[in-house]
């Protein structure tokens, strides 16, 4: 009987042991911000981004040279005009940078906007081919290797498979 409890026992720990390696999960990595790097989409948004910064920086930089311009007229005649006069024009002096100032962070919230609006479609359609892969593939998890992020263990990595199923 004492045989047949200790039997008992290591065929449970047997049937336990295998049931826990069969039930490990598969891990694969994948450095996203690459992947995304290739992306011709990534290429065409980026192009329509630097169109649109140089676009606001032309147009702050004519806004600045005008106001500057303003200003050294506005010094040099300081002189032949009435103080109430100087003083309006320091008013409207500094109404003008006041609209220099709200029209860089209006710029800089527009091109933040559009980054967002450019970058949402391509990394959703990188996701998706990641899933795509990793499900086709068995994997369980698939871990970001970007940056920051070491990885210290032997799976597999799927940029290439990623990367040929998006046609790059």
């Amino acid at each position: 009987m004492k045989h047949f409890k200790t039997l008992l026992l290591a065929t449970a720990l047997c049937i336990g042991t295998i049931s826990f390696t069969q039930a490990q999960t598969k891990v694969a990595h994948i450095n996203t911000q690459e992947l995304i790097k290739a992306m011709p989409e990534m290429k065409t948004a980026q192009a329509e981004l630097e169109a649109l910064s140089k676009t606001y920086q032309t147009d702050m930089q004519g806004s600045v040279t005008e106001f500057q311009n303003l200003q050294k007229q506005y010094e040099a005649e300081a002189k032949n005009k009435t103080d109430e006069e100087n003083q309006k024009r320091i008013l409207e002096l500094q109404e003008k940078q006041q609209r220099l100032q709200q029209f860089q962070q209006d710029a800089q919230k527009d091109l933040q906007s559009k980054e967002i609006a450019l970058l949402q479609p391509i990394t959703e359609k990188a996701k998706a081919a990641i899933l795509k892969v990793s499900r086709a593939q068995g994997y369980d998890y698939v871990l970001d290797s970007g940056v920051g992020v070491t990885i210290l263990a032997d799976g597999k990595d799927l940029l290439n498979d990623v990367k040929k199923d998006l046609g790059i």
